[in-house]
Parts: C-alpha cells; structure tokens; sequence
C-alpha cells in the first residue's frame, strides 16, 4: 500500500501539447462544399457536414447506423461511442434527407455512410475522402494548402467555434463525450484569439510607480522602538 502512496505521490511528467488543428467557418464551408447529383458527392459533402455538427470522432461516424438518426422536429443523432445525443442542423437534416432519398438500399441497421460495397467506412476511407475535399477546397481556401490536416481535425473544429461563441466548456464537453473538463480545456489554451483578445483589455497603468519616502517625524518614531 505504502508503495502505491508513493508512485501516485510522483508528479507526471510535463510536456509540450502540439497545438489543436481546427478549421475556420469559412475553410469549415469550403471543405464541406455543395453536394452534387451523384451518390459519391452527396457522401463526400455529408461526412464532413456531419462531423463538424456533432464534433463525433472518426470511430463514431462510420459507427452511425440510419436507426441513430432521429429526424422528426427535434431532430438529433445518437453516437454510439460514449452513449450520446446530439442535435442535428436544421442544414443536416436537409442533407440526411437527400442521403436517403438517394441511396434507397439502405435499411434500419445498414451503415449511414456505406462503401461502395455497402458495408461502413474504414478510418483509412474518411482520411482518403477528408484529404480530396481539403485538396478541392484549397481553390477558395488558399490557407489549406499550407497545413497538416487530420480527420481529428474535424472533432475540434466545433469545439472551437462552441468557445469562441461563449458556451460553457462544461456544455462542450457534454456535446463531445469528454469525461473530464481537463480534455475539454485544451480548446481553452489553443484558441489563440481568445488569449489576443483578453491580452488587449490590459492597459498599462497610467498613474506613475512612486517611491514611499518617510517622513522625519516617522523616522524619529521608528528609532525610539
């Protein structure tokens, strides 16, 4: 017992977290972009529409079933990764819709967002699929072109844009299935505007530093303690 005091009495190791990948609004737009008539372009745009409206991780997203989405008035999808509820866009209904009016093969328990073959995505197909938008994005996202893109990148881009808009971390580690508010507050030391802009509201102050100098009377008191 003394032994197990003493390893959790170790402090743990500091280390330099690389800096969170996310996406702005507009690269968010651009990447997601307008979906055709075909049934590879409806998919290509409602893959990263739907991660950037559940902040789902990559195993959560090819986990979605047609049964997980709920598209009645208070619409949502369930995520079977952390056993959550998320709502969904009134923007990705829309696109839920045409999925499904399009690719009429799929049942209750098929993948939402099947292969060709019909069976659900690999992790290797969301890269592949998130690489080719970011790629066709650059056109109007020139920013793009110069980073490293992950599909991670995905799950922070909402995070980022729920704390820039002022909700609380604790709702958005709700939203993001996080069992910890330290995960959570990662966003909170990466979004960097945040940091300038509470940086901005400190004024150096105006009324100059002044040296205290005694007064004689306080001086004569001090050597007769």
């Amino acid at each position: 017992m003394q032994v197990v005091e003493q390893a959790l009495c170790v402090p743990m190791k500091r280390f330099e977290e690389p800096t969170l990948g996310f996406f702005s609004r507009e690269e968010m737009l651009a990447v997601i972009g307008q979906p055709g008539l075909g049934w590879a372009s409806q998919r290509a745009c409602l893959l990263p529409a739907l991660m950037d409206n559940t902040g789902a991780r990559v195993s959560e997203v090819i986990g979605m079933k047609v049964s997980d989405v709920v598209l009645d008035a208070a619409a949502y999808v369930h995520l079977n990764g952390k056993g959550r509820s998320v709502p969904l866009w009134r923007s990705t209904v829309g696109a839920i819709r045409a999925w499904l009016r399009l690719d009429t093969d799929l049942g209750p328990t098929s993948a939402l967002l099947p292969n060709w073959g019909g069976q659900a995505m690999t992790r290797s197909n969301v890269t592949q699929r998130l690489a080719l938008a970011v790629k066709a994005a650059t056109g109007t996202q020139p920013s793009l072109a110069e980073r490293s893109i992950s599909p991670h990148a995905l799950r922070h881009t909402p995070a980022m844009h729920l704390l820039q808009s002022g909700v609380d971390i604790s709702v958005i580690a709700l939203c993001l299935g996080h069992e910890s508010l330290t995960t959570t507050h990662r966003y909170v030391e990466a979004d960097l505007a945040m940091k300038k802009k509470a940086l901005a509201r400190l004024q150096c102050p105006v009324t100059p530093v002044r040296r205290f100098r005694a007064t004689d009377s306080l001086l004569e008191f001090l050597k007769t303690l």
